[in-house]
């Protein structure tokens, strides 16, 4: 049984309203550490982590350098209690998700009742992306809604690679994804071979940059990553589009999506359309 380090984070905003948004970005970025999944907390949030691939070197970096300059960082290693996380995780599971008729997410436990256009099994395992999540359901809005089904895709921090899949059985001929944790690029090849997508779905490990070794333009490109990362990778997206090409961005509230469409703008894009859900905030640009 694998052995975790349990870390609490405390996380101190001037204004307390960037706390989540704080959140997120730790989480996305403590994956460079080894962290594979947190729990929120009133004041931060609670990280775990394999034992034998911490990095606290790389953790204190990245803390050093966060983006978020008014946020102040503080955490506590502990032994975490043995546990077997993912025997827990698969006794628990999710219930299915429903986009309409169209679409449903489920694990291999909890069986939709009713039938979709596009049935999609996804074991989460410790990754991101179960389709219960106001952004993931925005994303899986936005690509459904697309009058044309792009040939070539690409799925930017693609978690479960649920994005990635959903695309694929919707009529796409190829995926690529990426992501800087190596147990969700682990687990998004994993689901695609449960969803028999696996022949067309290249998960690649890694942030960004590995797209400057992807030698192909795509028809789609997906993104559902914090708004900072977004706005730091945004130009190697727009890199990888061809004309004609569409973006669908979320993981940000309404409140951030004028700067998002701002800076997508900047680089050519035309705002689309707008999608939103609880305050969370979906953004679709095209690439004349």
């Amino acid at each position: 049984m694998m052995k975790y380090f349990e870390v609490k984070f405390t996380v101190a905003c001037p204004n307390g309203e960037n706390l989540q948004d704080a959140r997120d970005l730790l989480a996305a970025l403590a994956g460079e550490a080894g962290f594979e999944s947190f729990e929120e907390t009133d004041n931060g949030v609670t990280g775990y982590v394999q034992q034998d691939v911490f990095e606290r070197q790389v953790l204190d970096e990245v803390l050093q350098d966060f983006p978020m300059a008014d946020v102040q960082i503080a955490y506590e290693v502990s032994e975490a209690d043995n546990r077997d996380w993912n025997a827990e995780w698969e006794a628990a599971g999710f219930e299915p998700i429903e986009i309409g008729r169209r679409l449903v997410v489920h694990d291999g436990r909890h069986l939709p009742q009713h039938a979709a256009g596009i049935s999609i099994e996804i074991d989460a395992k410790l990754a991101f992306g179960t389709g219960n999540h106001e952004t993931t359901r925005l994303m899986l809005t936005a690509l459904l809604d697309l009058e044309e089904r792009p040939d070539r895709v690409l799925d930017c921090g693609t978690g479960t690679g649920i994005l990635a899949i959903a695309a694929l059985k919707a009529g796409a001929q190829q995926a690529t994804g990426y992501d800087i944790d190596e147990w969700s690029a682990d687990n998004a090849r994993h689901n695609a071979v449960i969803n028999q997508v696996d022949d067309r779905f290249t998960p690649l490990l890694g942030d960004a940059a590995v797209l400057d070794s992807v030698g192909q333009d795509f028809d789609l490109v997906m993104a559902n990553i914090n708004r900072n990362i977004l706005l730091n990778d945004l130009p190697r997206f727009v890199s990888k589009m061809r004309k004609g090409a569409w973006l669908l961005m979320s993981g940000f509230y309404e409140e951030d999506a004028p700067l998002v469409a701002r800076k997508a703008e900047q680089l050519g894009l035309t705002l689309k359309r707008k999608l939103t859900d609880n305050q969370w905030a979906c953004l679709c640009f095209y690439k004349a």
